[in-house]
């Protein structure tokens, strides 16, 4: 019985062996020279990379970025994967930790939430374009002076987004800052010094 089975599978494999290198000789044999010249000097994938990608024009922290890019990709993998951008972080990489939060025409967004291709045409200032030179942004100061982090992971989307709670007028007390901050984790918990810092640039009245 088992010489049987084992006959039957070898017989198995044999006849599907056979099927495979038929189809494939059958595919060879009706492929245009053409194609099959375009596949041995790897145009067939030169090209679907030409279809498959779309035009971008973006102005990024000042400087005009013209790219082409797959729909699919997010400014987060635009910014650290093409750019070198690498100050965003890609925390959760599901718009719940806000360690990407970055601006898009000076309003906060979560940049693993958008899709690259939507920002055609407008402006993204990351935290690698809040500094002026040497001089650092007044929220960049405040997150020194009051020890606004620790691990630092998530700072740079913190400070974009603190930037962001005092433009929209939401940081007239601390409680108010909790409550729309709340979508910037801090895991090391110095959510305290953070708002110290928010607070601080808010009564100083500096123009950010």
């Amino acid at each position: 019985m088992d010489d049987q089975l084992r006959n039957e599978e070898q017989n198995g494999t044999s006849r599907r062996s056979f099927l495979k290198q038929t189809s494939l000789m059958t595919a060879l044999a009706l492929a245009p020279e053409t194609v099959l010249k375009a596949a041995e000097n790897g145009l067939d994938e030169k090209i679907a990379a030409a279809i498959e990608t779309m035009p971008l024009n973006v102005v990024i922290n000042g400087v005009k970025q013209s790219v082409r890019i797959e729909p699919r990709v997010t400014l987060l993998d635009l910014l650290r994967e093409r750019l070198q951008l690498t100050g965003t972080k890609k925390g959760c990489d599901h718009g719940q930790c806000g360690a990407c939060t970055v601006h898009i025409d000076g309003e906060r967004v979560n940049a693993c939430l958008t899709l690259a291709l939507t920002t055609e045409g407008r402006e993204v200032t990351t935290i690698e374009g809040l500094a002026d030179g040497d001089n650092l942004h007044p929220m960049q100061e405040a997150f020194l002076e009051h020890d606004g982090f620790q691990c630092g992971y998530c700072t740079p989307g913190q400070i974009m987004s603190a930037i962001c709670c005092i433009r929209e007028g939401h940081a007239g007390t601390p409680d108010e800052v909790r409550e729309y901050m709340s979508g910037n984790i801090c895991r090391c918990g110095a959510y305290s010094n953070i708002v110290d810092a928010i607070m601080d640039v808010k009564q100083g009245g500096k123009k950010i």
